[in-house]
């Protein structure tokens, strides 16, 4: 993908038109850093680069770092005498996957058509969803909000009519904004761009457009095809001319079955209320046994994770009699899983559940226990909760909530 250069004659709104639009682009801001910066939240406004010190690069700048020239890929002794005040931190590869993960499961939440194409964006196409959850916009807008409510890092999200159109557009909406680019205004907003922008466009392919005199994106458009494979050969001067036009078919591919389901929060403040952390497991279980129905699996085991105010980590598991996509067995599992962790007093920092060991629920043989098989009652909890996912798809996911009772400090499903 092109990392060309935004356009200042690129305005930021280009109408509200979203018919056609259903294509979503999710970018992470400052993504290894904001993921230091929401732990060290003493550091924010500060210079701050992540990467390996002294003759090591910089994985990732703050944008307080970047206005100082700092940036991706340079050598650490160059960011460091551009930016001699900067806070440089090693870099934490598990708490990057392990946000990563979390954003890409609420992606999954949805729509199952989500292509991951790093470790910090996608693409999304909401055709689907539409009925469910609004317009774009409104997907994009609550998107945002909950990456930052829950992992404490901003996201910038692109709306167009295909995959390219998006992707510029969230370039041209960070950081932390939303930009739509309605289909009628697609080479209006092309247009204005200069060459570099064009995906495939790296520094030998403009040094070459611009000896035949094109720089921006309108010139090559208006260019004879023919003239411009001369320039750069047939099938990049093919695919450019028709990028320029605002032509690109590729659909979002779903790159490959995913092995688990989990969701997972980071609470405001550390949290050592055992009730508030089981109505967040609850809340947790309930969205992975959700999202497992939609897709049509069912997990055999059941995993947590906590995260503890001094930022230590645990997880513990346990295999399941027999797959599961009902949430209060998941949630029982989980609430007694995430009990037995020993945090030495500390409260809760975060917590997850994760249900893992998929398989497809269509084909599957399902083995009741003994107390399953004797109870008028088996399968009367899923049945209510598939009556739960009916209504949520009509009036959105915050309709209705799995509840839980309260009584002298005990807790109850």
């Amino acid at each position: 993908m092109s990392k060309g250069p935004r356009s200042a004659a690129a305005r930021r709104h280009w109408g509200s038109d979203e018919s056609g639009c259903s294509v979503l682009h999710l970018d992470m801001d400052a993504f290894f850093a904001s993921c230091e910066l929401a732990r060290r939240p003493e550091l924010r406004g500060l210079p701050v680069i992540v990467g390996g010190q002294d003759r090591g690069v910089v994985l990732a700048a703050s944008y307080e770092a970047r206005a100082f020239g700092v940036r991706s890929a340079m050598p650490m002794t160059r960011a460091r005498l551009l930016c001699p005040q900067a806070t440089v931190i090693p870099p934490d590869q598990a708490l990057y996957h392990d946000v990563s993960r979390s954003v890409m499961g609420l992606l999954q939440e949805v729509t199952p058509l989500v292509e991951q194409i790093s470790v910090d964006e996608a693409f999304l196409d909401v055709s689907g969803a539409r009925r469910r959850l609004g317009p774009p916009t409104v997907i994009g807008a609550e998107l945002r909000r909950r990456i930052e409510a829950e992992h404490g890092v901003t996201a910038s999200v692109g709306i167009a009519r295909n995959k390219f159109v998006a992707k510029l557009a969230s370039t041209h909406s960070k950081p932390d904004g939303l930009m739509l680019v309605p289909a009628s205004a697609t080479v209006d907003f092309l247009h204005t761009l200069p060459v570099g922008a064009l995906w495939g466009v790296g520094e030998k392919t403009e040094k070459s457009l611009a000896a035949w005199g094109i720089t921006t994106v309108q010139e090559l458009a208006h260019t004879d095809l023919a003239s411009l494979q001369t320039a750069v050969g047939r099938v990049s001067g093919a695919h450019l001319h028709d990028l320029s036009w605002g032509r690109d078919p590729r659909p979002v591919v779903p790159e490959h079955r995913e092995h688990s389901i989990g969701a997972e929060t980071t609470f405001g403040t550390d949290q050592d209320d055992t009730v508030a952390v089981s109505r967040r497991v609850l809340e947790l279980s309930d969205r992975v046994a959700a999202r497992m129905r939609h897709q049509g699996v069912m997990a055999r085991t059941v995993s947590v994770k906590v995260r503890s105010s001094d930022f230590a980590t645990f997880t513990r598991s346990r295999t399941l009699d027999g797959p599961t996509d009902v949430a209060r067995e998941i949630y029982l599992v989980a609430r007694e899983l995430v009990a037995g962790v020993d945090l030495g007093g500390l409260p809760v920092r975060l917590v997850g559940v994760r249900g893992e060991n998929l398989q497809q629920r269509d084909g599957s043989v399902q083995q009741l226990t003994l107390e399953e098989s004797v109870d008028p009652r088996s399968g009367a909890q899923r049945e209510a909760e598939l009556a739960l996912d009916a209504v949520r798809e009509k009036f959105g996911k915050t309709a209705i909530d799995l509840g839980v009772h309260h009584k002298n400090g005990a807790h109850r499903y």
